[in-house]
């Protein structure tokens, strides 16, 4: 597979990004709270589904090159300190269908918890129904923005 491609493999995440798990401190999701920022910045995500989809490509690794876009210092929730996001723009690919989306990474060195290792990627994009842990899953980046 190309440097556009990789393959991967859903995993479960925290769930603090739907808001869905009982540990969460955001009950909308720290995504929805994170849309309006990312919209006065310049990128709309409203349509998309309000949560990441984790993906393992394990062994391979995410490696950051140029991102679509960067924010610093995000300054979205009063508990914590301000945070860097990049996301690049992409698809999924499920079950023969295409799903547009955006790669998103929150800068560890920003984050204040909920860490993934480098072989998991995230991934806001449009609604995916019936969608399974450990479902097979292709991620493209046409812009090769991220090095596998």
């Amino acid at each position: 597979m190309s440097k556009d491609f990789v393959r991967g493999r859903v995993v479960k995440g925290y769930r603090v990004a739907s808001g869905i798990s009982r540990n969460s401190p955001y009950p909308s999701g720290s995504i929805t709270m994170q849309m309006p920022f990312f919209s006065k910045l310049g990128l709309n995500l409203y349509g998309f589904y309000p949560a990441t989809i984790n993906i393992s490509i394990f062994p391979k690794k995410l490696t950051l090159k140029n991102p679509g876009f960067t924010f610093r210092g995000v300054k979205w929730s009063e508990n914590h300190p301000a945070e860097d996001f990049s996301l690049s723009k992409c698809e999924l690919i499920y079950k023969h269908q295409i799903y547009e989306g955006y790669i998103y990474f929150p800068h560890p060195e920003t984050k204040p918890d909920h860490f993934h290792d480098d072989s998991t990627i995230e991934v806001i994009c449009r609604y995916i129904k019936n969608i399974y842990y450990g479902a097979p899953i292709v991620c493209r980046s046409r812009a090769n923005v991220f090095g596998f």
